[in-house]
C-alpha cells in the first residue's frame, strides 16, 4: 500500500467510500456486486485484496438503524397506539431498506479509511 503521492493525489476516504469508488484514485469501482468487493481497480490497478471490513459495518448498521427504527416505533406506539399488524407493515420494510442501504455505504467508508490510514492486521513481534 505504499504509492507515489505525485501520481495519486490524496482522496477524501469518506466521499470515495460513500460513492463506492477506489480509495487510491477515486475513479474506479470498489464493489463488483452489491456488497462484494472487486478484485482490483480498473482505473489505477490497485489490488483490493487488503480490503477486509470484517463485521464492523454490520455492527454500525445494527446500532444506528436499530436505534432509529425502535425509536420511531416506540414514538408511534405511545402517540397513536396502532394495531400490531400496522407496526409490522411499517417497520420491517423500513428496517430492511435502511439496513441494506447503510451496509453498503458503511462498508465502503470503512474500506477506504482502512486504505488511507494503512490499517492492517495486528502482528506480535517474536522475541527470541
Amino acid at each position: 500500500m505504499s504509492e507515489d503521492k505525485a501520481i495519486w493525489p490524496p482522496i477524501d476516504p469518506v466521499s470515495a467510500g460513500l460513492h463506492g469508488r477506489c480509495p487510491r484514485c477515486g475513479e474506479g469501482k470498489l464493489f463488483s456486486g452489491f456488497l462484494t468487493v472487486g478484485k482490483r481497480c480498473y482505473n489505477c490497478g490497485l489490488d483490493y485484496s487488503f480490503a477486509d471490513a470484517g463485521d464492523g459495518p454490520a455492527v454500525f448498521v445494527i446500532l444506528i438503524i436499530g436505534f432509529v427504527v425502535v425509536g420511531l416505533a416506540l414514538w408511534m406506539e405511545v402517540t397513536f397506539s396502532p394495531p400490531l399488524w400496522l407496526h409490522f407493515m411499517l417497520w420491517i420494510p423500513l428496517a430492511l431498506v435502511l439496513c441494506l442501504t447503510a451496509l453498503r455505504l458503511i462498508k465502503g467508508v470503512l474500506i477506504t479509511l482502512q486504505y488511507s490510514k494503512k490499517a492492517s492486521e495486528g502482528r506480535l513481534d517474536s522475541i527470541e
